[in-house]
């Protein structure tokens, strides 16, 4: 973690807190991404705003290193980010991306909800569902980490 700056990760906490409480002000709906994604497969009523919600996620995502140059530097000393899969494994990274988009998506639908969700917005809201739901992802993320050794 010789990277990690408490500053930027502030700001970004910032950000994605002004995000949701402008969603939830202007148009009465809690910014959890698995909702809004899984609303336009089949599509709702309501598909505009979703699309422009989760096309402002990507293009900010890449605009902001331009915005704030140094932003999207990964590693230690500057080093790319990558991929990292569990040691001694024959599957590519690849398969193991796939597996855990279907996990996630598996475990937002049981548990009514997303990290996002529950974590922001849930916990924002003194949910007692989204605090237990929150509880279970960081015993279930330490667990995680535990087996496989990737932090």
């Amino acid at each position: 973690m010789e990277s990690f700056s408490p500053i930027s990760a502030a700001a970004g906490g910032v950000l994605i807190g002004l995000a949701a409480a402008v969603l939830w002000l202007g148009n009465g709906r809690i910014a959890g991404i698995s909702g809004i994604f899984g609303q336009l497969l089949p599509p709702a009523r309501t598909v505009v705003w979703r699309l422009v919600f989760l096309a402002s996620l990507v293009i900010g995502t890449l605009a902001a290193p331009y915005l704030v140059p140094g932003l999207g530097i990964g590693g230690p000393g500057g080093a790319p980010a990558q991929l990292v899969t569990p040691a001694n494994t024959p599957l590519p990274a690849v398969v193991w991306i796939a597996l855990a988009g279907l996990l996630t998506g598996f475990g937002t639908k049981i548990g009514n909800g997303c990290t996002s969700g529950h974590g922001v917005c849930g916990l924002a809201r003194l949910s007692r569902r989204s605090f237990v739901a929150v509880g279970v992802f960081f015993v279930v993320a330490m667990a995680t980490v535990a087996v496989t050794g990737i932090v």
